[in-house]
């Protein structure tokens, strides 16, 4: 005779709330090319998001203490001539960061500055 243990999960009260419209970000064009990575790295300081764009890879850095509609044509960190495929900050100065493309280069770039 076999007995099926069904064991409880540690995560059954557990439950999420929507954010509230006055605390996220909106109209933000995400790349769909970076699918084997993550799309975006956060600091303390800044959000830093991999985007679509025309002509190569550009990613945009947003301020944390600044949230709601982004604007349409809020300045990108370009250089790139192929897609961005992934960002991350540097773990010892919160305005700069490195991004890697698909033209196989890489840029290490202060482009948060306060």
């Amino acid at each position: 005779m076999s007995r099926r243990v069904v064991r409880q999960s540690k995560f059954r009260h557990v439950f999420g709330q929507p954010v509230k419209a006055d605390q996220m970000y909106e109209d933000i064009r995400v790349s769909k090319v970076t699918w084997d990575s993550s799309f975006c790295a956060v600091n303390p300081k800044f959000l830093a998001i991999i985007v679509e764009s025309g002509g190569g890879g550009a990613f945009m850095v947003l301020p944390l203490s600044k949230v709601g509609r982004v604007d349409k044509n809020v300045p990108l960190v370009t250089g790139h001539t192929a897609p961005v495929l992934d960002i991350d900050w540097c773990p010892h100065n919160d305005n700069v960061i490195a991004s890697a493309s698909e033209d196989t280069t890489i840029m290490v770039s202060d482009g948060a500055r306060d």
